[in-house]
């Protein structure tokens, strides 16, 4: 099982299923909220508990973030799909986890090159977004 919370403690999860690998992603939403890209793993969401309360801010008609009141950490990313998506710095610990590629690199900011060997995709990437397992951690 993993843990993680926001930086305050308010808000806290556990995951006891899968965690996806990392994807960084780098849409203009991610730099807005983060401050930078986000670098996200993602869970089953009938295997994550959250305790404290989240706010969910409806960044589109498909997809809300939850972050923390309080001390305004992002914590989650919630499209549709069964998967909830965590972003990965808020994850106690040593995770276990790889980043394995990047997402809508065309929206990233110009302030940065991506130099890394990494599949890089200009946009939404289901094959990278969707594995499980794939140097990752089973829980």
């Amino acid at each position: 099982m993993k843990t993680g919370s926001c930086l305050c403690g308010q808000v806290r999860y556990s995951v006891s299923g899968p965690l996806r690998p990392v994807v960084n992603c780098h849409c203009q939403q991610c730099r807005k909220t983060s401050g930078h890209f986000v670098a996200a793993t993602s869970a089953p969401r009938d295997t994550v508990e959250i305790t404290g309360d989240v706010t969910w801010f409806h960044a589109s008609k498909n997809a809300r973030r939850g972050f923390c009141a309080i001390c305004g950490s992002s914590l989650f990313w919630d499209g549709s799909g069964e998967n909830l998506s965590i972003h990965a710095g808020t994850l106690d610990g040593d995770t276990g986890l790889q980043t394995i590629g990047h997402i809508f690199c065309a929206d990233k900011g110009d302030y940065y090159d991506l130099t890394d060997d990494l599949p890089k995709s200009d946009g939404r990437d289901p094959d990278l977004t969707t594995v499980v397992g794939k140097g990752g951690n089973q829980g």
